[in-house]
Formats: C-alpha cells, sequence, structure tokens
C-alpha cells in the first residue's frame, strides 16, 4: 500500500477533548458526512454544541480526491456516535448523503457513489490505525450503531432513520478485504 499523507488540522477545541490512551480504542466507525463539500464538513465541526466548549466531528476525514485530514487525534474522544466515543475512532467520507433533505421521507435514498481515491485513503488509514491503535479490531457504519428513528421533516406522522451512512454505496466487501477488522453493530453480516 503507498504511503499516506495525512494532513493535520486540528479543531480549535482538540484540547477540551478528553483524552485516552491508544490501548482504549477498539473499534473504527465509518460515517459519511452527508454535506455537499469538505468546507461545509469542517463548518459543521467547528460548531460548539456542548458545555465543556466540543462539538460533534470525527477524527478523520477524506475528501472525494483522497486527501486524508485529522481534525482529532485518535488519542482524544470525538463526538461521533452516540454511545460508541470512548473506544472508537471516527472517519469521515465526505458525500452528499441526504443532504440538505436529511429527515424527508422522501428522501431517503443516498446516491451518491464513494470514490476509488476515497476507498483506497480509507484502506490505507485503516492499515495505519491497525498499527497506531494495538486493540483495534472492529469496524462498523454509523448505520450499525446508530438505529434511533425520528419524525419525518415533511410528514411527522412518519419515521425515518437519524443516520444511513456509509449508507448502500459503501463498498464493504472491498474495505474489509485484508483489513483484519470485523464489522460489528447491527447490520454486522454481509
Amino acid at each position: 500500500m503507498p504511503a499516506l499523507t495525512i494532513h493535520d488540522q486540528p479543531l480549535p477545541y482538540v484540547a477540551k477533548l478528553p483524552e485516552r490512551p491508544a490501548s482504549a480504542v477498539t473499534l473504527v466507525v465509518i460515517h459519511c458526512t452527508e454535506l455537499p463539500d469538505l468546507a461545509t464538513a469542517r463548518e459543521y465541526g467547528e460548531k460548539v454544541l456542548y458545555e465543556s466548549g466540543a462539538g460533534n466531528s470525527g477524527h478523520y476525514y477524506i475528501d472525494r480526491d483522497g486527501a486524508v485530514y485529522r481534525y482529532v487525534p485518535g488519542t482524544r474522544v470525538a463526538n461521533h456516535v452516540r454511545g460508541y466515543n470512548p473506544p472508537s475512532i471516527g472517519i469521515e467520507l465526505v458525500n452528499r448523503g441526504r443532504y440538505p433533505d436529511w429527515f424527508d421521507s422522501r428522501r431517503q435514498t443516498m446516491t451518491e457513489p464513494y470514490t476509488a481515491a476515497q476507498i483506497a485513503a480509507l484502506r490505507a488509514l485503516l492499515a495505519q490505525l491497525r498499527v497506531e491503535f494495538p486493540n483495534l479490531h472492529e469496524i462498523a457504519g454509523h448505520e450499525d450503531l446508530d438505529t434511533a428513528r425520528v419524525p419525518a421533516s415533511d410528514d411527522p406522522g412518519k419515521q425515518v432513520p437519524r443516520k444511513l451512512d456509509p449508507g448502500p454505496q459503501f463498498p464493504w466487501a472491498e474495505v474489509l478485504r485484508d483489513s483484519g477488522l470485523q464489522r460489528t453493530g447491527a447490520a454486522a453480516p454481509l
């Protein structure tokens, strides 16, 4: 696998996120940004949402061209998936997903494919993380772990998934091949 270049761009509140040893990381969670581009994802990541002064963000972001950005070091707990933040690393792939109508019951199909460059970069990043975090052995999609449903924005009488990422366009078989990681969560069987 080619050497991976990671662009460090720490979020302004990184120092406010809890620290953890590398040995605490056992899970990687794959997300898609469900936003139009990396710049918009950065804006969302910088928003302070908690009394601690932190917001919601993955650790790594992979743009459509395969460029990898680290917003939060893996030795800090980022807020990226309900109930699974302490043992996990979040990786966000830039992808429109259901943007801008996330909860519209008529817009629940995610059609943008992930680029070959993104998937190659993701595979290289996963290989690197397995070296840096010796107890990392599980992988899940955001949709596998956050199965909550919410009222649809167009019809509150209907329920839609809160999270669908990385979604049906994500090539699980290719990503898992030779990764040394076991898929876990609600939709784990392939």
